[in-house]
C-alpha cells in the first residue's frame, strides 16, 4: 500500500492511449494520482515497484490478456493486497465470475461512467485500508501496544527467508521478566500490568525501525534483529537490562524490575533453519542465564551451547 502521499495512487494498465488521457484528467480532479502501463509486463513491473493503492486493468490487451495479469498481480505477495478493479468491453458473466474468482475487487464494463468507476475506487480503496487496519489490529498486542505472537512468527519467518537468499545477520533475543509472578502476588496484577507497559516501552524505545520488538506470551518478549550480530545484540541487550533495573513505579513504592536475555544468531541445530529452531536456541540461552542468578545476558554458542561470557553480575 502506497504511504508516500495521503492522494491514493492508482496505477492503468491499458494499450488505449485515450483511456489513459481520460483518466488522468479525471482522476486528478478526483483526488487521485494516476501513474500508466501500456502492456502488461510494464504493469506488473510497476505494480511490485510502485506498490500503488489501486489497479486498474484491462482485460484484453494484445499478446496477453488481463486474466494471467491479475493472477500474476494475486500470486505475488508484493501486490497479493492490492485491489484490482477490471475494465472490460466483454459485459459477459463467465469473464465477470473469471475475473472475481480470481480475485479482482470489482468489474466495471466499457464504456464506462467516469462517476461510477469514481465511487468504486472510493469504494475498493475504502474497504482495502479497513482490513489493512484490522490486519494490523490482529497483530498488536493489547496490553503493551507492541507486536503479538502471530506478528513474531510471521516477521521471523520472513528474516529467515531473506537471510538465506542475502547471508545477511540475524539474531534473535528472547527476554522474560524475573520473578513476575512475585510481583503480582505481592504487588496485584494492576502493577504486574505496569510493569509489561513499561518494559514493552523501553524494549520499543531501544530498537531501531528494521527492528521487531514484540510480546511472545505472558512475561516473555522477542527481539527480531536483522543485520545485527549476536555480540551487537547483546550489548544491546545490556543496555536494556540496565535501563530496566533502573525503572522506578510511584504507584508502587519498593517495586523494582530485572530482566534475563537469552541471544542466539544461530538455531539449534545446525542446518535447520526454522522458526522453532531458533526460538529453542535462544530460549536455551535464556534458561541458562535464569538458573545462573537472572538478571543477565547469555548467548547461545557456536558448539550449540550457552556462552560462558557473562555481560552483567
Amino acid at each position: 500500500m502506497n504511504s508516500s502521499s495521503d492522494t491514493p495512487l492508482v496505477l492503468l494498465i491499458d494499450d488505449a492511449e485515450d483511456v489513459h488521457r481520460l483518466l488522468k484528467a479525471k482522476a486528478t480532479y478526483a483526488g487521485y494520482r494516476l501513474t500508466s502501463a501500456y502492456n502488461v509486463t510494464g504493469g506488473l513491473k510497476a505494480a511490485t515497484a510502485l506498490g500503488p493503492d489501486l489497479v486498474l486493468l484491462d482485460l484484453w490487451m494484445p499478446n496477453s490478456d488481463g486474466f494471467s495479469a491479475l493472477k500474476a498481480l494475486k500470486d505475488s505477495p508484493a501486490t497479493m493486497d492490492i485491489p484490482v478493479i477490471v475494465l472490460s468491453g466483454s459485459n459477459h458473466t463467465s469473464d465477470k465470475v473469471r475475473a472475481f474468482e480470481l480475485g479482482a475487487a470489482d468489474f466495471v464494463s466499457k464504456p464506462f461512467d467516469f462517476t461510477v468507476l469514481s465511487a468504486r475506487l472510493r469504494n475498493a480503496h475504502r474497504t482495502s485500508r479497513l482490513l489493512f487496519l484490522l490486519a494490523q489490529q490482529s497483530h498488536i498486542d493489547g496490553l503493551t501496544g507492541l507486536k503479538n505472537r502471530a506478528h513474531f512468527d510471521e516477521e521471523f519467518h520472513a528474516q529467515l527467508k531473506r537471510r538465506q537468499r542475502s547471508h545477511t545477520e540475524l539474531t534473535l533475543v528472547l527476554t522474560d521478566l524475573d520473578h513476575f509472578k512475585r510481583v503480582n502476588d505481592e504487588f496485584g496484577h494492576p502493577a504486574g500490568d505496569a510493569v509489561l507497559e513499561a518494559f514493552a516501552n523501553l524494549l520499543a524505545q531501544s530498537v531501531r525501525g528494521d527492528d521487531t520488538a514484540c510480546r511472545y506470551g505472558g512475561e516473555e518478549f522477542a527481539l527480531v534483529l536483522p543485520g545485527t550480530t549476536a555480540a551487537a545484540a547483546a550489548q544491546l541487550c545490556e543496555r536494556i537490562r540496565i535501563a530496566a533495573e533502573a525503572l522506578e513505579f510511584q504507584r508502587y513504592p519498593g517495586l523494582s524490575l530485572t530482566a534475563s536475555f537469552g541471544v542466539t544468531d544461530r538455531p539449534s541445530t545446525p542446518g535447520t533453519n526454522s522458526n522453532s529452531a531458533w526460538v529453542e536456541a535462544a530460549d536455551h540461552a535464556l534458561y541458562d542465564a535464569k538458573q545462573s542468578g537472572r538478571n543477565r545476558v547469555h548467548l547461545f554458542n557456536e558448539t550449540g551451547g550457552v556462552s560462558a561470557l557473562k555481560i552483567a553480575s
